[in-house]
């Protein structure tokens, strides 16, 4: 044991206290000094080089002093994507809540595993007392329930599978020598979790049937209406409409309510797909928008994005919670059984699984439904101080018509029509532009913000209909409305410099 260092565990006896209390130390303030100086770093800072890593990634014959680990880590923070920044509004990620980072920290030191009650008590019982009071933001009763899995793709697929095994009775005999193809309905815009779903539960992907959108990427009914018949003459049997609120480029949301009625006329599983407008159940002012919500089957949340949970943190919500156990529910015989708690591995697609309900109930008890609705009232005010700069702009586009704090655009000055540039100059128009706007100078540390000093903001580039767009999440609690103010003008300053 001479090999091991004296700090490679917390000794349980506490003999090694002071090392490991003064190792935890220097790893908070390395923290405290990094994050709170985030806005000295790029949003987007260059990549580590690969030489470094690849020498970093050679395991050791002898242990690497912690002090020389330590900077390692420094480098690895300097050169990672900078979340924390009010000017990273790229995608839907953000700084995460103070109270989640410490639960992290603390369920890693417990070590339990969430696959049984007997290997962790506390939390598999509070994860569906926790899933309970989340099932009932969304307009469900006393049956609603749920479980915790890491991530949305994860939470589709469940939702989905305990869809297909109730409808064609197939949790043990399977979907193999069905006379029709089950098939089920997405929008055309829907995320590609959808598609992977129908992949795993070997249907193929084109079992995820695309359905039209208009103009603000909202489910076209009359496509979907249209799609029902198509499958009947074609053979094919569906189980399940799936409508999303939130795309992930634009931020749409389908007509929820609408789609309910259908679901229901055509004895289909209705899935919402909430991973990111979810957390609008937390805003009263806004809650409107997932109108008809409460009609569905099961729903994807995911509390580490507009909740501010680290990752990971996502849930699948069922009406019927019964409806999980009866239908996707495996019995392990090795681990013991609790007459009032379900062992939450039987029930997930995940055996081993993070506690993760801990870092999420301490940033509810923290933050609390009021403080959420007063970030998300922040995010909306951002929005349309967003939107107006764009429309008040002649030389942008906007994708659609925002419903949550995302707001898709381009630039399209009007004096270069498409018969002078094709779809690639234009793309690269575009992404000269998102550089642009990354060059600005960092913040000094203890300097203030101000108009004549703009900061860099990053926004990413996803494809959209075709062609890349620039899209803004206003996410970050920190993120102003003087850094909009700044971004507009570097925009123009850009438009300025190139065209004029």
């Amino acid at each position: 044991m001479t090999a091991l260092p004296t700090t490679a565990f917390i000794d349980p006896t506490g003999d090694n206290h002071d090392e490991i209390k003064a190792l935890l130390s220097q790893v908070t303030t390395l923290l405290l000094e990094e994050m709170s100086q985030a806005m000295a770093r790029s949003p987007l800072p260059d990549p580590l080089p690969l030489s470094q890593l690849q020498q970093q990634a050679q395991i050791p014959h002898h242990s690497v002093p912690f002090a020389q680990l330590l900077e390692q880590v420094r480098s690895h923070i300097r050169h990672s994507m900078n979340a924390a920044h009010p000017g990273y509004i790229g995608h839907m990620d953000s700084i995460p809540t103070t109270l989640s980072i410490v639960g992290d920290l603390l369920v890693a030191a417990l070590n339990n595993n969430m696959l049984s009650v007997e290997m962790s008590p506390v939390f598999s019982r509070l994860e569906p007392l926790v899933m309970q009071q989340l099932a009932a933001q969304f307009g469900w009763g006393k049956g609603a329930g749920g479980v915790m899995v890491s991530g949305g793709s994860l939470a589709n697929l469940q939702a989905l599978t305990v869809a297909r095994n109730l409808h064609f009775n197939a949790l043990e005999k399977g979907i193999v020598g069905l006379a029709r193809q089950p098939v089920f309905f997405v929008s055309e815009v829907a995320h590609t979790s959808m598609q992977k779903a129908a992949m795993m539960m070997g249907l193929g992907s084109q079992a995820a049937i695309a359905v039209r959108t208009n103009a603000n990427s909202q489910m076209d009914l009359d496509d979907l209406t249209a799609k029902l018949a198509q499958a009947k003459t074609a053979n094919q049997q569906p189980f399940a409409l799936v409508a999303t609120a939130g795309t992930t480029v634009t931020g749409n949301i389908d007509p929820i309510a609408e789609m309910s009625a259908i679901a229901h006329a055509h004895r289909l599983w209705f899935h919402v797909d909430a991973a990111y407008g979810g957390a609008l159940v937390f805003s009263p002012a806004h809650r409107h928008l997932l109108s008809g919500i409460h009609q569905a089957d099961s729903i994807t949340f995911n509390p580490q994005k507009w909740l501010y949970v680290t990752k990971t943190c996502a849930t699948v919500l069922f009406k019927n919670f019964d409806t999980l156990k009866h239908h996707f529910r495996i019995v392990a015989p090795y681990m013991s059984d609790d007459s009032q708690w379900a062992n939450l591995g039987e029930l997930t697609v995940q055996g081993t699984r993070h506690p993760d309900i801990l870092k999420l109930w301490l940033s509810l008890q923290h933050i609390g439904i009021a403080g959420y609705a007063d970030i998300i009232r922040h995010n909306y005010a951002l929005t349309d101080q967003f939107v107006s700069a764009v429309l008040a702009r002649p030389f942008l586009q906007l994708a659609s018509k925002p419903q949550m704090n995302l707001v898709c655009f381009r630039l399209a000055p009007p004096q270069l029509d498409d018969a002078q540039l094709d779809d690639a100059q234009w793309d690269d128009l575009n992404r000269q532009l998102q550089q642009f706007l990354l060059l600005a100078t960092p913040l000094a540390k203890d300097k203030p913000l101000s108009e004549k000093q703009p900061i860099p903001v990053f926004l990413s580039l996803p494809i959209y209909k075709g062609q890349r767009w620039l899209k803004a999440v206003l996410l970050n609690p920190y993120t102003s409305a003087e850094i909009i103010t700044q971004l507009f003008n570097q925009i123009d300053s850009f438009v300025a410099n190139s065209f004029h």
